[in-house]
C-alpha cells in the first residue's frame, strides 16, 4: 500500500515502514507520533482511489524520529575579469520520520 501526502507543503509518496527527510518540524519532539490528514492518492495494485483534492477518511500515521541537518551546499558567485568572487554555504534543517500506517 502506498499513498502521496502532504507534510509541510512538500507532497511525498510514502509507504509503511519507509523513513523519509521532510522539512523541520520544530514543534515536536523525537519520538513523538504525528498524524497527516492530507492524503491525496491511496493505492494497493491496482486499486486507486484518487482525492479531490483530498481522499476522504485517509490518513497517514508515522512517528517522528531525530531533528538532523543535510549535506552542506556551497554557494560560489564569480563575476568573469573583475576582481569578485564570493563563497558561502548553509545546511537545510530537516526532521526525519518513519511511516507507520497508511488508512485509506
Amino acid at each position: 500500500m502506498y499513498a502521496i501526502v502532504e507534510i509541510l507543503g512538500t507532497q511525498v509518496k510514502v509507504e509503511p515502514g519507509l523513513k523519509i527527510w521532510v522539512p523541520l518540524m520544530s514543534k515536536n519532539e523525537p519520538g513523538e507520533k504525528l498524524t497527516f490528514d492530507k492524503v491525496m492518492l491511496v493505492g494497493e495494485g491496482e486499486k486507486i482511489k484518487i482525492g479531490q483534492p483530498l481522499v476522504e477518511g485517509a490518513s497517514v500515521k508515522a512517528t517522528l524520529l531525530d531533528h538532523t541537518k543535510g549535506p552542506k551546499l556551497i554557494v560560489f558567485r564569480k563575476r568573469r575579469r573583475k576582481v569578485f568572487h564570493k563563497k558561502r554555504g548553509h545546511r537545510q534543517k530537516y526532521s526525519v520520520i518513519k511511516i507507520d500506517e497508511i488508512k485509506g
